[in-house]
């Protein structure tokens, strides 16, 4: 059986990983002319990092390159142990072309010993939820491959909805085109964001007011929510009072939903900015975001 392995972009919390007994690859981010990669909440200035942000300062992600890659699984392979990599979404990140390039190099070192890489086509909590579960399997006595299969399945089950306060990040980190950053921050849209099938960032729904664009959200939760079995994750880009009034809204009319409430870490809050509000949760199936022409 592999060992676990996340990275930082699933956002799970660190004492969460260790209750799981999941490793982590921390992903890195800079600002202030300085390099950091984030430990998922153990040591990291939170504070610091958004203020820093508001302030002007302009945060920037890298992707790790293959001898980082190769550095971090080699001591897995070297021990005689396989890995199974519950990834962040591949349609967001060139970082995949990097770790491919390292596994190639693994492989000829170690060829008895494989890492086996499974796309949430998620990210923050929407890929660390699929990692709680593909624990909860593995503590269970499955097999890889059986965690494998279950996972493809819980995949499509995944409900990720945000907003973000300000569109201009979104656009300087590529997610947004420059028209459409501009027209929707003079309309003072709050448009709720998901991800599709292929984990790539999309328009669930056009909302005017960023209450509005809070109360569609609360309205996804109560409607689609499955069953407690799973947390209704809250996370906030340095608003907790945004995100206690969303929590605030669910509870009224779900009040059995698990919630857990968490600050967006450094890496994703680099491409979002400070205000976002997101919720992840487990439904029947995941959002449908709205056609390409109606964007």
């Amino acid at each position: 059986m592999s060992v676990l392995i996340i990275d930082a972009d699933g956002e799970l919390w660190y004492t969460r990983q260790e209750e799981l007994c999941v490793e982590s690859i921390k992903m890195p981010y800079s600002y202030s002319g300085e390099e950091f990669y984030y430990d998922l909440g153990k040591n990291t200035d939170f504070k610091k990092f958004y203020a820093a942000v508001r302030g002007g300062e302009v945060p920037k992600t890298m992707a790790l390159n293959p001898a980082e890659y190769v550095e971090i699984l080699e001591k897995y392979f070297a021990a005689g142990e396989d890995v199974l990599y519950v990834s962040f979404s591949h349609a967001m990140s060139g970082t995949f072309d990097h770790l491919n390039t390292a596994l190639n190099q693994l492989q000829e070192k170690y060829p008895g010993r494989k890492c086996t890489v499974f796309d949430t086509k998620s990210i923050s909590l929407g890929a660390g939820i699929q990692m709680e579960y593909a624990a909860e399997l593995k503590n269970a006595g499955a097999s890889d491959e059986e965690i494998i299969e279950k996972l493809t399945a819980f995949r499509d089950r995944v409900a990720v909805y945000f907003v973000v306060d300000d569109l201009m990040h979104l656009k300087r980190g590529g997610r947004l085109s420059g028209i459409a950053a501009f027209a929707g921050t003079l309309l003072s849209l709050k448009p709720v964001l998901t991800l599709d099938e292929r984990g790539s960032l999309k328009v669930f729904e056009k909302i005017t007011g960023k209450k509005k664009a809070l109360r569609k959200m609360a309205d996804k939760v109560i409607a689609e929510l499955t069953g407690t079995e799973y947390s209704v994750y809250i996370v906030d880009a340095d608003c907790p009072e945004e995100g206690d009034l969303l929590a605030d809204m669910i509870r009224e009319q779900r009040p059995e939903a698990k919630i857990v409430r968490q600050i967006v870490g450094p890496v994703i809050g680099a491409h979002c900015g400070p205000g976002t509000i997101g919720v992840i949760f487990i439904a029947d199936k995941r959002p449908i975001p709205l056609a390409k022409d109606a964007e």
